[in-house]
């Protein structure tokens, strides 16, 4: 069925409060999913887009020789069954998204195999030649996430694993506000107080070990 051409309104940003996938668990399930959607699979947990977004994506807004990505609408599917196109979640959510050099050639090799050419031509479609469903993904879905052994991960928890991963490098609230796609700081400083408690993790068990081994070097010094 053809989206409809309607506009519509984003709608109120949601917070980080899901399960976050680990980097080899993202490559775990998108090792397994149908080859047309690994891609798919990438850049929601690297570039942290919503899957409305990602769907709604077309050729003129993926430029692989820059490596970004350029959200300008996402895709919602009503209850009856109707596909239209709005704007994104938030009003900060028309936006350029570098793609990590590492899922790259990823993005070029599914552009070649499976989007659909032309400038307009959709950048993800499903098997029978459409814009993906949602119901329909999701079983495969679940079935890559039980092949690879992870449970309890929705396909949206990716976006928390993009958003993670941007706060853990050290962006500042409003570089993450322009990644995430959200017109206030709430989100972003929830990612960056998250990083800061596993930084401060990390160094207690790094501490922890040194506790434990500090006695025999004391005793051999």
């Amino acid at each position: 069925m053809p989206v409809s051409s309607k506009i519509s309104g984003g709608s109120k940003e949601d917070t980080p409060e899901r399960p976050t996938a680990s980097v080899a668990e993202v490559y775990a399930v998108a090792n397994r999913i149908p080859g047309r959607y690994r891609a798919l699979v990438l850049v929601a947990a690297l570039c942290g887009l919503r899957w409305g977004e990602l769907i709604g994506l077309t050729r003129r807004d993926v430029d692989s020789d820059a490596g970004t990505i350029r959200v300008r609408r996402s895709i919602a599917e009503l209850p009856n069954g109707e596909r239209v196109a709005k704007l994104p979640k938030t009003a900060a959510g028309v936006r350029t998204v570098a793609v990590p050099e590492v899922i790259l050639g990823e993005v070029r090799r599914h552009l070649e195999v499976y989007a659909e050419h032309g400038p307009d031509g959709m950048v993800f479609v499903g098997s029978k030649g459409v814009m993906p469903r949602r119901n329909h993904f999701n079983r495969l879905w679940h079935r890559a996430c039980a092949g690879a052994g992870v449970t309890g991960l929705r396909f949206h928890d990716l976006r928390h694993t993009g958003n993670t991963l941007a706060a853990s490098t050290g962006a500042s609230t409003r570089e993450l506000m322009a990644r995430m796609g959200h017109s206030t700081a709430r989100a972003a400083l929830i990612y960056q107080h998250a990083t800061a408690e596993r930084e401060r993790s990390i160094a207690r068990a790094v501490s922890d070990l040194v506790q434990r081994v500090r006695p025999q070097a004391d005793q051999e010094g």
